[in-house]
C-alpha cells in the first residue's frame, strides 16, 4: 500500500491554503513531489475583518495575504475563491440551528464535508484538477487494487482523522494530505517552513471556532437566538435555578451552571439533558452521564459500508480517546454498543469508527441510552 502523495504520475493539485503554516508546508511538499500545484484561499466571510482576532480562525484578509505570499515563495499560481455564502448556509447556520435544537455540533467536520471536500472539490474537478491538498494530519493509503483508505496520521499527537471521517469514497479518491506521514513536532514543521522561506513559519496556530472571533460561543448564539429564560431542574423535576437560553449548555457540562442550591450529597452536578421544547436544562450526578449505547444518523463511509455488526474502536470528539464498540449499520442509522460505559456523549456530536488506524466512517449521534433508567435520552 502507498500514500497518495507518492504517486509517480504528476497530478494537477489544488492546494487549499488557509494562511497558516501547515497548509503552506503541505502545498510546498506537493509541489516538491513534482505535482502541478495551484494554491487557493477560501474567503469564507462576507466581512473577513470580523472572523479572527489574534491567533483565532483562518478567515481574515491578513490570512489571505499570508497564503498569497506563501504561494509566491513556493512558485505556484494563487487564487482567492469566494465561498462565503456556502459557508454561512452549510456551516454557520447549521451550527446555530443545531444548538437551538439542543444538540452539540462540530463545525470543523461540517466544513470539511460541505466546503473543502464538496464545494471546493466539485469546483476543482470541474476545472480539471485531480486532487485537493490540505494541511490536515491524516493519511490516504492506496491499496493494490486501487481502492483508497483513510488512516490516522503517523504521529498520533497531531492526528486529525476524526474531523475527516465525513469523507466518502469519492472524496477520498481526490484527497491529498502531504503531512500525514510526518512524525515530527510542530516546531520541526515550523523549522521546515523557515528553511523554505515561508513567512508563516512563526505564525500562531488557529484555534477555537473560526467564525466566533472572540471565542465566546454563548455570546455568539445569544446574539442570534436571543435570550430565553428557562428552568434548570434536577432529575426529579425540582426547579434549582434559571438560565438565559438552553442553547448555552452542552451534555456533560459542569461549570457555569449557576445553581445556588448544593446537591444533597455535596457532589458536583452536570448537565444531563437539554430540552429545547420546554427550554429546560436537567442536571444531576456524574454517574447519570454513563452511556451504554447510541443511535447515530446520516452515516458516511470512507469506502464500502460494513455489511453487518463489527468490533471497532470509536472516537467521540476531536481530541478524545478511543473506546471499544460493537457497531452495526441499520438502514440510514448506525447502532452502537459500548463495551464499557462512556460519559460526555451528546446528540449532535460525531462518532467516528476505526479499524486499527483505518477510518471506517462516521455518523451523527441522534440519541443515547444511559446506564441508569432516569438518564435515558
Amino acid at each position: 500500500m502507498t500514500d497518495t502523495p507518492q504517486r509517480t504520475r504528476p497530478l494537477r493539485v489544488l492546494a487549499a491554503m488557509s494562511g497558516g503554516v501547515d497548509s503552506a508546508v503541505a502545498a510546498a511538499r506537493a509541489a516538491e513531489a513534482g505535482h502541478d500545484v495551484t494554491g487557493v484561499h477560501l474567503a469564507l466571510s462576507a466581512n473577513p475583518q470580523s472572523f479572527r482576532t489574534g491567533a483565532r480562525g483562518c478567515c481574515t484578509i491578513e490570512d489571505s495575504r499570508d497564503a498569497r505570499r506563501a504561494a509566491d515563495v513556493i512558485g505556484i499560481p494563487f487564487y482567492v475563491w469566494d465561498l462565503a455564502d456556502r459557508f454561512r448556509e452549510d456551516v454557520v447556520e447549521d451550527f446555530v440551528a443545531e444548538y437551538e435544537a439542543g444538540r452539540t455540533p462540530n463545525p470543523c467536520l461540517r466544513c470539511n464535508e460541505k466546503i473543502k471536500f464538496a464545494a471546493l472539490l466539485d469546483k476543482a474537478l470541474a476545472l480539471g484538477f485531480d486532487a485537493v491538498c490540505t494541511g490536515h494530519y491524516a493519511k490516504v493509503v492506496v491499496n493494490e487494487d486501487g481502492t483508497r483508505e483513510l488512516h490516522r496520521a503517523s504521529d498520533m499527537a497531531k492526528d486529525q482523522s476524526y474531523v475527516l471521517g465525513v469523507l466518502d469514497g469519492r472524496q477520498l479518491a481526490h484527497a491529498m494530505f502531504p503531512l500525514g506521514d510526518t512524525v515530527t513536532t510542530k516546531e520541526e514543521i515550523r523549522a521546515e517552513a523557515e528553511r523554505r522561506g515561508l513567512a508563516v513559519a512563526k505564525k500562531p496556530d488557529s484555534h477555537d471556532i473560526c467564525f466566533i472571533a472572540d471565542g465566546d460561543t454563548q455570546g455568539f448564539l445569544a446574539a442570534r437566538l436571543g435570550k430565553a429564560e428557562g428552568d434548570i431542574v434536577d432529575e426529579s423535576g425540582a426547579r434549582l435555578g434559571t438560565h438565559e437560553g438552553a442553547y448555552g449548555f452542552t451534555i456533560g457540562q459542569r461549570k457555569g451552571l449557576r445553581i445556588g442550591t448544593p446537591a444533597p450529597d455535596g457532589k458536583p452536578r452536570y448537565v444531563l439533558d437539554i430540552s429545547p421544547v420546554d427550554n429546560t436544562v436537567t442536571v444531576g450526578p456524574a454517574s447519570a452521564l454513563d452511556v451504554t449505547a447510541l443511535t447515530a444518523i446520516r452515516p458516511r463511509w470512507c469506502g464500502a459500508a460494513p455489511s453487518g455488526p463489527g468490533t471497532y474502536t470509536a472516537q467521540l470528539r476531536a481530541h478524545g480517546d478511543e473506546t471499544p464498540v460493537i457497531a452495526e449499520p441499520s438502514g440510514d442509522e448506525l447502532k452502537v454498543r459500548f463495551t464499557e460505559p462512556v460519559r460526555g456523549v451528546a446528540p449532535g456530536q460525531a462518532i467516528v469508527l476505526y479499524d486499527g488506524t483505518r477510518v471506517v466512517g462516521s455518523a451523527t449521534i441522534a440519541s443515547t441510552v444511559r446506564a441508569t433508567a432516569a438518564g435515558v435520552a
